[in-house]
């Protein structure tokens, strides 16, 4: 034994400092998103499309590329912590004061500040069972309670979800439209009546991230405020910077202030700032981009269905499609695809677990997917 080992005589061993929160140690280390590099490395297998992210190939547009590359020239300097220039833009954008508007890094930074905000540990939280995940990520990470009513028809229930929040009182209630993984959308009518009927003391958490792709018929107008309303959108699907991480939130400006209390304010770069200004100014090219992602969308609606599968209606830059059995199943689709070098993706929870969801891709990353899909759905018999 060294020196540096001898214990004196009936001294007892020191206890264990404790460094973290009860909570953060009864949390698993995990990500809600398992991405395309973390399955490379651990399967060997180089993927040839990338189709599983809901990103969009068709962006962004040279005006954000140059922009970014501008900034980029200044890195040395930190960007606005006011994000003002981006502010204005979105409040013309929408319609409304700038001080209606909030910007962090993607709608999950805001989530992750709006759980700090509302909750306190213990407290309920109400979305749908299989909607998106690292809303629910965020809720676990601040010890609040998360509570669920199930899917009806692959849509979310607005019914089963206010009769929920009625009963429950909880401080936020998620709802996205269109919806994660499943594609499918209300009507705006139906999202007006959500608004109108969730209770005061619940803040509506209104998930619009795909709202560029949308009918315009499903979508609110951005006039409609509530003191417990607040729309969260990105320019991650359609303007095609998921890499640039930009999301921004709306609603009454009481409620957008309270992020000032806790956002990370250099949180979204120089380069993500003018970014996303230039992409607001090129509408051309956004409205094109959109064209090829809808016309992207029917071409995997047509591939589902000459492989016998069934794809679901969808308002967003994927397909969710229908492989007619249980998850089980459906998994071995999945692994069948990947393995064969198309990165996809698939719901976790039952009964959504018997989709997969296919991002839409250029001609060949399609042509590629129907091949290897073709391929698999043989092997499986």
């Amino acid at each position: 034994m060294t020196g540096g080992q001898i214990r004196a005589a009936g001294r007892a061993e020191p206890e264990e400092a404790v460094l973290f929160s009860p909570l953060a140690r009864s949390l698993a280390a995990t990500t809600p998103f398992v991405g395309p590099e973390a399955i490379e490395r651990e399967t060997g297998v180089r993927f040839r499309a990338r189709l599983g992210a809901n990103e969009s190939v068709f962006g962004p547009s040279p005006a954000v590329l140059e922009a970014v590359a501008e900034a980029a020239a200044r890195s040395w300097a930190y960007g606005d912590p006011e994000q003002h220039d981006l502010k204005v833009a979105l409040a013309r954008h929408l319609g409304l004061a700038p001080a209606n508007v909030t910007v962090g890094e993607g709608i999950d930074g805001l989530f992750g500040h709006l759980v700090h905000l509302a909750t306190q540990p213990g407290d309920a939280v109400l979305t749908s069972f299989g909607a998106y995940p690292t809303f629910n990520y965020h809720v676990a990470g601040h010890g609040a309670a998360l509570h669920t009513v199930p899917y009806r028809d692959d849509r979310e229930d607005i019914d089963a979800l206010l009769e929920r929040a009625r009963a429950l009182k909880p401080k936020l209630l998620y709802f996205a439209n269109p919806d994660n993984p499943t594609g499918s959308w209300h009507e705006a009518a139906a999202v007006e009546r959500l608004v109108r009927e969730t209770p005061a003391e619940t803040i509506l958490v209104l998930d619009e991230a795909y709202s560029d792709l949308a009918p315009a018929s499903s979508l609110p107008p951005t006039s409609l405020l509530r003191p417990n309303l607040l729309r969260f959108r990105t320019f991650s699907k359609a303007y095609g910077m998921a890499g640039v991480r930009v999301g921004y939130a709306f609603g009454e400006s009481e409620a957008v202030r309270q992020f000032d209390k806790v956002r990370n304010h250099f949180g979204v770069s120089r380069m993500a700032q003018a970014g996303a200004v230039a992409a607001l100014a090129d509408r051309a090219f956004l409205e094109d981009a959109i064209a090829r992602i809808v016309a992207a969308r029917d071409r995997l609606s047509a591939i589902a269905r000459d492989a016998g599968l069934r794809p679901l209606s969808s308002a967003t830059n994927f397909v969710a499609i229908d492989c007619g059995r249980d998850g089980a199943f459906a998994k071995a689709v999945l692994d069948g695809v990947i393995r064969r070098g198309v990165f996809i993706r698939k719901p976790a929870v039952p009964p959504l677990d018997r989709l997969i969801r296919v991002t839409v891709g250029r001609e060949e990353e399609l042509a590629l997917f129907a091949e290897v899909l073709g391929e698999t759905l043989r092997e499986l018999g």
